[in-house]
Formats: structure tokens, C-alpha cells, sequence
């Protein structure tokens, strides 16, 4: 699958589009991503990125993050990035909503690979009752957690887990959405 991602200026607004699997590189141009936090009965659901990830393999994330492709809606890319990286079928998520509509971040991963993204944060809660199967080449391994337990941990050890994910849960409004899950 040849996908691409939508280029954006320092004014947040797109400017072209680029392959996704040469848009990162140790000089990488912002561009729009979205991250995503599924949750179910009280937890949240966290993986590890699958080993042969270009950039962070092998650290533990959220739910799963994509880019959106040209002319497709962030939601829309959320929905189908879920079906494709976790195997959960868009019938099987309901409330899927913005939390952190202007998140964005920079990071430089330890071999030197560089995530520059525009990156919405959504929550979207899965059918406890849903049949789903992480995409191998995607994700390694996942753990429901519960919320106030996974703000622990990435409050205590940030190293252990992906930047971005880190940079979200400070965010108390994403601390907030998580939270009101558990309950």
C-alpha cells in the first residue's frame, strides 16, 4: 500500500503531500498525524510498537496513531487506521471524539529519525464484545491498563514509553477523558 501524508506549513495549514515511508527522516517536515486512545470497561488499551517500526520499534504507546491521507478526515483516518492496525472494525467503536484538537510535538528518536507532527489526540471506546486482532507488522504486543495507573508510570518513568505519549497524558484534559472512563 503506497499512502501518503499531507504536509503542513508552520501555520497549520497543508502545503503538498509526501510518501508516508520517506516523510521521516533525520529532517522531517511537519506534517498531520492523529494519536488514539482506545478505551474498554474502565481501561485504556496501550501497545508496544511492533520491532520493525521505522521510528520507536519495540516502545510502548498508546492505542495506535496514523496520518491522514489527502483529502480524507482526520475521523475518518482514525477509523480506518483502527481497522488496519488493530482489527477493530468501525462497527465496534462508538464516541469518538477530539480531546486535544491542537496537539503537536517534535521528537528525535534514538537512532535519529525525527516525528514532527500536527497530531490531534482522540478517545474512542471499543464494544467490549468486539472480536479484534493487531496487525503483526504494527503492534507487538498490548495491555489494558487502567488510566490512573498508566499516568503513574509515565509520570514516574517517561523513558519507558513513546514522547508523544508521555507529552499527551501531561495534557489534564486528556487525564480528564481517560479517567472518566475508569469510573
Amino acid at each position: 500500500m503506497t499512502e501518503r501524508v499531507v504536509l503542513a506549513g508552520a501555520d497549520g495549514t497543508a502545503i503538498g503531500t509526501a510518501l508516508k515511508s520517506e516523510v521521516h527522516t533525520t529532517a522531517t517536515a511537519l506534517h498531520f498525524a492523529f494519536s488514539a486512545w482506545v478505551t474498554c470497561q474502565g481501561k485504556v488499551l496501550i501497545t508496544r510498537r511492533a520491532l520493525g517500526k521505522q521510528t520507536w520499534p519495540g516502545v510502548w504507546t498508546n492505542s495506535f496513531c496514523g496520518h491522514p491521507g489527502p483529502g480524507e478526515s482526520t475521523t475518518d483516518a482514525v477509523i480506518r487506521r483502527a481497522e488496519f492496525e488493530l482489527g477493530i472494525p468501525a462497527n465496534a467503536l462508538s464516541n469518538l471524539r477530539v480531546v486535544l484538537p491542537d496537539f503537536s510535538y517534535r521528537a528525535v528518536d534514538s537512532s535519529g529519525l525525527v516525528e514532527n507532527e500536527i497530531c490531534p489526540v482522540y478517545c474512542v471506546e471499543l464494544d467490549s464484545q468486539a472480536q479484534w486482532q493487531p496487525h503483526p507488522d504494527e503492534v507487538d504486543t498490548w495491555e489494558w491498563v487502567y488510566p490512573a495507573n498508566l499516568i503513574a508510570a509515565a509520570d514516574s518513568l517517561p523513558a519507558v514509553f513513546s514522547p508523544w505519549m508521555c507529552e499527551e497524558l501531561a495534557e489534564p484534559e486528556l487525564r480528564a477523558a481517560l479517567q472518566s472512563q475508569a469510573h
